[in-house]
């Protein structure tokens, strides 16, 4: 890898696009970073690591395309939370394809976990659909990476309400989960290594964990009783149907991510969730 194969990266004032950006900055990559808000404190730290920041909109094709322009890799991901399943989903095919006409030799798409496997979910099928969308076109080479759950979520405001980690899922359930900036450092290695890597698709997890567990581990590394708050599906369903999809999910199938495999195979070493807690106790 050279300093000259800029890399655009979307998302990049976002949680994976920031990790990303910041593990390919300080392996001397160059980095175009995407963003609505370039005058943000999120963008004006990427620019001061060095990163040009460029202003688009993943729903204004004259932004991306100008962006895309001249670079040599895409790291691809896009917001449901924020966008809805079928923008999400236009959005992601949208990229795609103006990349592939824009000449991009490599593209790199953050799917989700087990999203291949008819899951039901419409938020994990929508990024199904957006992988095939990456296949067909014919990149010189893509790679689709699959995170599971985020343990960033586990510190989201609906979660953990005060000393309550509140859940809907069954506290036997053990929940595959992958820190953000492990997410991050394999994005990177999906440019880094591009000639090299041995996948095209690959689910990515570094940890499982009961939700009870989870709780002693956050109460361990927060310093203060964490307790388990069982919230009923259909109080998740009213608010939700995707999400409450998700959490059935999760009890009855759950993630099939090789946690230790991938790392192995990668020579990388993720996160445990206690690792993770600790660290995020100490910033």
């Amino acid at each position: 890898m050279t300093s000259d194969r800029t890399v655009l990266i979307t998302g990049a004032t976002g949680q994976q696009g920031g990790a990303v950006a910041r593990e390919l900055l300080e392996r001397g990559q160059a980095v175009r970073a995407l963003t609505r808000r370039p005058d943000g404190d999120a963008a004006r730290e990427l620019q001061r690591l060095g990163a040009t920041i460029v202003a688009g909109d993943l729903d204004d094709a004259t932004s991306l395309v100008q962006a895309l322009t001249g670079v040599w890799g895409v790291w691809a991901v896009q917001n449901t939370w924020e966008a809805g399943v079928e923008k999400e989903e236009e959005q992601g095919k949208r990229l795609a394809k103006l990349a592939r006409e824009q000449g991009v030799a490599h593209f790199v798409y953050s799917s989700v976990g087990s999203a291949h496997r008819r899951t039901g979910i419409p938020h994990f099928d929508n990024k199904w659909r957006i992988e095939e969308t990456v296949r067909s076109l014919g990149f010189p080479s893509h790679v689709i990476l699959r995170p599971v759950f985020f343990m960033e979520n586990l510190l989201s405001p609906w979660a953990l309400q005060g000393d309550k980690l509140a859940a809907a899922i069954q506290p036997t359930t053990k929940l595959q989960m992958i820190a953000v900036a492990d997410i991050g450092q394999m994005g990177a290695l999906a440019f880094t290594r591009s000639s090299c890597w041995p996948a095209s698709s690959l689910d990515l997890a570094g940890d499982a964990v009961t939700l009870p567990e989870a709780a002693a581990i956050l109460s361990e590394a927060l310093g203060r009783t964490i307790e388990l708050q069982q919230l009923p599906i259909e109080a998740v369903r009213r608010q939700s149907e995707d999400t409450a999809r998700m959490f059935e999910w999760f009890d009855r199938v759950g993630y099939d991510a090789d946690v230790q495999g991938v790392q192995q195979r990668y020579g990388v070493r993720f996160q445990t969730l206690r690792e993770w807690a600790h660290r995020r106790a100490r910033r």
